[in-house]
C-alpha cells in the first residue's frame, strides 16, 4: 500500500465516522479545534495528518485512534 492509498483510506474513515455522528466538516473542525478546510483536505487525502491532529479528531468523534487507522 502506498502513501496515497493510506491517506485515502484514512480520509474515508474520518468521513464515515463524521457522518455517523451527524457532524458537518465545520462541526467536526470546531470540536477538534482545527480549521474546516483542513478536515476537508484530510477527507480528500490532500493532507498528511500529524498524530496530534489524529488524536484531536478521534477525541472529537469520541472514538479510539485505532478505530481511525484500522484498515478493516
Amino acid at each position: 500500500m502506498n502513501k496515497s492509498d493510506i491517506l485515502e483510506k484514512f480520509g474515508e474513515k474520518i468521513k464515515e465516522y463524521r457522518k455517523q455522528k451527524g457532524f458537518s466538516q465545520e462541526q467536526l473542525a470546531e470540536k477538534a479545534n482545527l480549521h474546516r478546510t483542513y478536515i476537508g483536505m484530510i477527507e480528500r487525502a490532500e493532507k498528511n495528518i500529524t498524530l496530534l491532529n489524529i488524536e484531536k479528531i478521534a477525541n472529537a468523534l469520541d472514538v479510539k485512534i485505532t478505530d481511525l487507522i484500522n484498515q478493516q
